[in-house]
Order: structure tokens, then C-alpha cells, then sequence
């Protein structure tokens, strides 16, 4: 059925990275969820006046602010396709990023109401009328919220939409709310024990926790996550894959909406080849990563020392000397400065981010002295940093 909408509604769908096309993707997942809602919020709102059901008429609902989110995901993806103006050089897409965090706001809100609704029901419970037709309309609905999470779940990965994937998550959080609503009113059909209220608190509880869930995600590429290590390796690899580019590090990527990021990244290049052959193959790089990743890349280039045997023999000392004492640690810009009594090694340690300040600079002293223990006249000049990678 989702491959079937796919083909029919959205032109070009293979290609993802356009951004028309993840705009048409957007258009069919909201026009999905509006027209389920609205059917959904209409059946669960007759069967809740019929049964004097809190719980069901407050799933109705819930509904309801799904058409809206529904409506929001629409206008976000809409705007978030706007290209770039002088005001905004790197385009509008974190727009789309906004609208699930409005989205995820909707679901707390809804949340809270049911708890508060559910809280009186507990003070003053009402009389239930149990019918077998409403348990059948929200075992339909349960089907049909199970469809809508999978089906916005399928879109969202396929274009990368924090918003359809804040949509896929509120919906299987409707799953979860409207089952137990079937069990309250079993219970009662079957006990005659009414557990409305108290359901309806539970219900409540797990749409809040959803709600903070999906803001949780989507806030993290606004203030700036880390990235991802299937991404940081696709792009050390892109660059490191050139000849005359022998290693790479300190990337960084800035996610400026799905599609739109920029990076910047060290690349290392022989210290012996001629400096405009090495800023001639650093430009293709720049130019191929727009065209091959979607990336707007700027390449600091490194020259290092790939000749020297000295050099090689330090190095090799020194990586040896951070995987004895944490084998997490890793080193670049490696160079040696000679002196008449004394040789300086100069590089930078990378440590993993839940090194404390005590602990960087007791880091430091410990690599020294593993250096020392080899090289008995070295002197190291240590700068201690983090990678901007997420830890697997």
C-alpha cells in the first residue's frame, strides 16, 4: 500500500535528495494523516458519547491533534523547501525541524489534558455502557494508527524527515493508548469494574512521554548533535579515497536541515609534493563532495612529513605509547622540532568526550612518559581535544 501511494503521488520519488521531491513526499504523508484522523476522530468520538467513555472520547481527541500535526507537517516541509536568500544563506530547512518540535509540543498538550480529564473521572466516576461495536471500532483504529506510524516511519527514513519520524512515534503512542482503552472497557464488559479513569491516567502518561520523545529528537539538530559515525566514515573515506591525500581528521558537520549540511575537515598531504598540486586536487575534492554527497565541503589542508624515517619511527612511538594507556586515544599532526639536547614531538590527542578536565591533563603526563621511556630525551607538546563523532 505505502509503495503504491508512492508511485502514484509522487513524481520522481527515487530521488530523495531533491528537495521538490522530499516536499511531495511531505504533501502525501499529511494528506495521509489528516484524512485517517478526521475518520478516526469521528468514530472514536460517536463511540465515546454512546459508551460515557472518557477514555475513548479523550482518544478521539488525540485524533484530532494528529490532523493538525498532520497540517503542520505540511506548511513545515512546505517552507523548509524555500531556497536560500540573503538572510538565510544556507536555505530554510531546519524549518522542518521546528515543526516536529510544534508537533511534539501538540502531543504534551494533549497529554496533560487527557491527565487532568482522567484525574476528575477518578474523583467522580461515571456509568460505562459497554458495546461490542465500540471495541470493534477501536480495534479498527488500533490497525489503522499501526499502518500510519509504519507508513510515516517508511517516508521518514527514506528522506531523512525528523517530522514524519515525530509523526511515526505519536502514532504508535496512539497504539499503545487506544489498546489500553480497549482493555479499560473489556474490563468493564466483562467485571463491570470501571477503570476508565485510571486507564485514562495511564494513557495520558504514555502520550507525555511521547510528546517529550519526539522533542528530545528533534531539538538535537537544532542546538548541534554529534555526528553520526556511518556519515563521518562515509566522508573521511570520500576525501581519503584521492591520491595525494594520505589521512584525514577534525571533521565537522553543520546540519542545517535534511539534505542541506556544510562540513569542514583537516586532509593530509605529502610536505614534499609542490603546494598548488596539492590545492588542485583539495579543489576537486571540494567540488566532487557538492556533486557526489550533497555536501558543501572546505578542506583545510595539512602537509606532513610521509618521507622521513625519523619521523615515521616517533610516530609509530607515540601511537604505541596512547594505545598502552587508553586504547580509545588517537593522534594527528605529528611533527618533530630538533634541538641540540632534546627533541620536541608536537601533535594533537584526541580522547574520548567523557574525559574530565583532571583526567585530560593527567592523560597527557602519562603519554609523555610512555614516549620518554622509548625516546629518553623527548619532550612533548601535547594539545588534548575531542572528536566531533558520535561513540559507538
Amino acid at each position: 500500500m505505502t509503495e503504491f501511494l508512492i508511485r502514484r503521488f509522487v513524481k520522481d520519488y527515487e530521488k530523495v535528495q531533491d528537495v521538490e521531491v522530499r516536499t511531495r513526499y511531505g504533501a502525501l504523508a499529511g494528506m495521509v494523516g489528516i484524512c485517517c484522523n478526521l475518520i478516526l476522530f469521528a468514530a472514536k468520538m460517536i463511540t465515546g458519547i454512546l459508551a460515557h467513555s472518557i477514555s475513548v472520547m479523550a482518544d478521539a481527541f488525540n485524533n484530532l491533534s494528529d490532523a493538525a500535526s498532520s497540517i503542520i507537517s505540511i506548511v513545515g516541509v512546505k517552507m523548509a523547501e524555500k531556497p536560500a536568500d540573503e538572510e538565510h544563506p544556507f536555505g530554510h530547512g531546519r524549518i522542518e525541524y521546528i515543526s516536529a518540535f510544534i508537533v511534539a509540543f501538540l502531543v504534551i498538550e494533549v497529554g496533560f489534558s487527557l491527565f487532568k480529564t482522567s484525574f476528575g473521572k477518578i474523583r467522580n466516576p461515571e456509568p460505562m455502557i459497554f458495546q461490542w461495536l465500540s471495541v470493534g471500532i477501536l480495534i479498527l483504529s488500533v490497525g489503522v494508527k499501526l499502518w500510519l506510524g509504519m507508513f510515516n516511519r517508511k517516508l521518514g527514513k527514506r528522506i531523512d524527515s525528523k517530522v514524519m519520524m515525530a509523526t511515526a512515534a505519536d502514532s504508535l503512542g496512539d497504539v499503545a493508548a487506544t489498546t489500553a482503552t480497549i482493555v479499560s472497557m473489556l474490563v468493564f464488559g466483562v467485571f463491570g469494574v470501571n477503570v476508565d479513569g485510571i486507564v485514562g491516567l495511564a494513557v495520558s502518561v504514555v502520550v507525555m512521554i511521547a510528546g517529550v520523545n519526539i522533542a528530545k529528537d528533534t531539538l538535537a539538530p537544532l542546538i548541534g548533535e554529534a555526528i553520526d559515525p556511518e556519515v563521518y566514515r562515509e566522508i573521511t573515506r570520500f576525501v581519503e579515497s584521492y591520491d595525494g591525500i594520505v589521512g584525514s581528521h577534525d571533521l565537522i558537520v553543520h546540519n542545517y536541515g535534511p539534505g542541506r549540511s556544510m562540513a569542514s575537515i583537516h586532509a593530509e598531504v605529502p610536505r614534499e609534493v609542490d603546494v598548488e598540486t596539492s590545492h588542485e586536487i583539495i579543489d576537486r575534492v571540494e567540488r566532487d563532495a557538492v556533486r557526489k554527497l550533497n555536501l558543501f565541503l572546505v578542506i583545510h589542508m595539512d602537509p606532513i612529513e610521509t618521507k622521513n624515517e625519523k619521523v615515521d619511527n616517533y610516530r609509530q612511538i607515540a601511537a604505541e605509547a596512547l594505545d598502552s594507556v587508553d586504547s580509545r586515544l588517537s593522534l594527528h599532526d605529528f611533527r618533530i622540532v630538533d634541538g641540540r639536547e632534546q627533541v620536541n614531538l608536537i601533535f594533537d590527542l584526541v580522547v574520548p568526550r567523557d574525559y574530565t578536565p583532571q583526567m585530560r591533563g593527567q592523560v597527557k603526563e602519562r603519554v609523555a612518559a610512555k614516549i620518554r621511556e622509548k625516546i629518553s630525551n623527548s619532550s612533548c607538546v601535547i594539545t588534548v581535544e575531542n572528536s566531533y563523532c558520535a561513540e559507538e
